[in-house]
């Protein structure tokens, strides 16, 4: 990325850092209720393998309450109704979900890739809504003590937004969360994660399920025409794994599934298989002045029960819940449609536009004659191109964006700021000039501390499960190398069904299961 490129300078009311299932239910959800949002994606697509594809009733209720849920029981899935575990040759039912209060009564197994895009499609009918792929985040603008937006790298060049409020949700690396100076309370794993694909044949056992024995496990999640695998390993033993060799790893995964035998040479290289080193972790303070981190960003979790996901999803529609009425407080002097504002500032003829063009700023239709439709690259085209915005649909509604970008951004008879046309000088001292100062912000620190004082009580209760469930049964089992009696847990389970159902609600509801309780600001005012 060359050195002099001209930095791109834009406000919005809240920015979100990170496109996974958090950030982009939580921005969909505030698009909905017309609260301008922007989401910065670092990559160009949502195609991440063996991230959390497990969409819990908790989750699905969620979706019923946006009127979502038929639509998205039509994409391809596998629906898990119970989970099963064998312990040697015992084999038990430790799960049902089929007795929860629910509408779906099974937990979805469906690739995230494809959850994100249909969350993604869903929210461009909202013109609030703004997606921007390939766009790192980098540093936070802090104007005092307050986090006033963000610094990020694109396609384009250097982006900086300012934002009223900057939602971290870039996942349990998080950049926001390292520059904003939280403080990370690390709970410790004694584990980590080989994940796997092995092809399944129709004789294979239906179920999904655990499978222990002496210092080994391994959990087999059906998937249709293949196992998702995850092999559980003491913290740090992948590179011992590596040294054994890929024959002995063959081997291991045989002896706890022999009907694997003949399919786990498909395992060709070490690059079949991922390692995911497992953390949990939370932070103390989930927030400060200007900024609210929510998902893995606050409270990284482990893949015991394969909660992660969902838990991330509560967290962005508690946020949403309170954030949103906070929003609506008051309103942006100045915010206007990004079509209506560019026709205000020039004209078609104007040199500005396609210098416009030329900075990503504003994608013309292609081949328009007269006034230019235009579309904001970081809307609801930016999906499509392997990320890379496309050009603007005639009718498709525009994005909004505050005008004072737009007059500060288009200075010097319609040449952007730092761009062609700039002297060298100028160029840089338009580089080094603040950015346009967000707008004063409605919602306030009491809000963004009523989301933790929501979502902190099961996120605690969930990670001390799950903390529990890694000292005292995974961390032993992988210890022992001896033959593994049947837990008399378990056999309370396998004797009395009813409580099969105790797990199961734990798993597929949570400790505080939410609901959406803002309104869809495109709906129809009641008769």
């Amino acid at each position: 990325m060359p050195q002099d490129a001209a930095i791109q300078k834009l406000n919005v009311r809240c920015c979100i850092t990170g496109g996974g299932p958090a950030g982009m239910v939580l921005a969909y959800l505030l698009a909905r209720a017309g609260v301008e949002v922007l989401v910065l994606e670092k990559h160009a697509d949502f195609l991440r393998d063996f991230r959390g594809d497990t969409i819990h009733p908790s989750t699905l209720e969620v979706l019923h309450d946006l009127g979502l849920l038929d639509d998205f029981l039509k994409l391809p899935h596998d629906e898990l109704r119970d989970i099963g575990v064998q312990i040697g040759d015992v084999q038990s039912t430790v799960a049902d979900f089929t007795h929860l209060p629910t509408h779906c009564k099974f937990i979805v197994l469906m690739p995230q890739w494809d959850f994100l895009n249909f969350i993604a499609d869903h929210a461009k009918r909202y013109p609030e809504f703004n997606l921007r792929m390939q766009a790192e985040v980098t540093d936070l603008i802090v104007d005092g003590d307050r986090v006033a937006g963000v610094r990020a790298k694109t396609q384009f060049g250097p982006l900086e937004v300012r934002a009223e409020l900057v939602i971290g949700a870039d996942g349990r690396r998080s950049v926001v969360r390292e520059q904003a100076g939280l403080q990370v309370e690390n709970l410790g794993s004694p584990i980590d994660v080989l994940w796997m694909r092995i092809s399944r044949k129709p004789s294979d056992p239906a179920q999904t399920f655990g499978h222990i024995d002496s210092g080994r496990i391994l959990v087999q999640i059906q998937r249709g025409d293949y196992w998702q695998c995850a092999f559980v390993i003491p913290k740090g033993g992948f590179d011992a794994m590596c040294e054994r060799g890929l024959p002995a790893f063959r081997e291991e995964i045989a002896r706890l599934s022999p009907y694997f035998r003949d399919r786990v040479a498909e395992l060709k290289t070490w690059d079949d298989i991922k390692l995911l080193t497992v953390t949990v972790d939370r932070l103390k303070q989930w927030y400060r002045q200007g900024l609210l981190c929510i998902g893995d960003a606050a409270h990284a979790m482990s893949p015991i029960g394969g909660v992660g996901i969902n838990l991330a999803i509560q967290d962005a529609v508690a946020a949403a819940n309170i954030l949103a009425p906070a929003f609506r407080r008051g309103s942006i002097p100045g915010a206007v449609l990004l079509m209506d504002a560019l026709n205000s500032e020039m004209s078609p003829g104007d040199s500005a536009l396609p210098e416009a063009i030329a900075m990503g700023l504003t994608p013309a239709q292609a081949g328009a004659s007269g006034a230019a439709h235009i579309d904001s690259p970081f809307s609801r085209n930016s999906l499509e191109n392997d990320g890379v915005p496309s050009g603007g649909k005639a009718g498709s509604p525009a994005a909004h964006i505050n005008s004072s970008f737009l007059r500060n951004g288009l200075e010097n008879d319609g040449v952007p700021s730092g761009g062609i046309g700039d002297s060298s000088a100028a160029a840089a001292e338009n580089r080094s000039a603040p950015s346009p100062e967000a707008p004063n912000s409605t919602v306030t620190e009491d809000d963004l501390a009523a989301v933790q004082r929501r979502r902190e009580f099961p996120t605690r209760m969930t990670q001390r499960m799950q903390v529990l469930i890694q000292n005292r049964v995974i961390g032993r089992v992988l210890a022992s190398q001896k033959q593994l009696s049947v837990p008399w847990v378990i056999k309370l389970l396998t004797h009395f069904p009813v409580l099969r159902r105790i797990p199961a609600y734990v798993v597929g509801l949570g400790f505080r299961p939410e609901r959406v309780r803002t309104d869809d600001s495109a709906a129809a005012p009641p008769a």
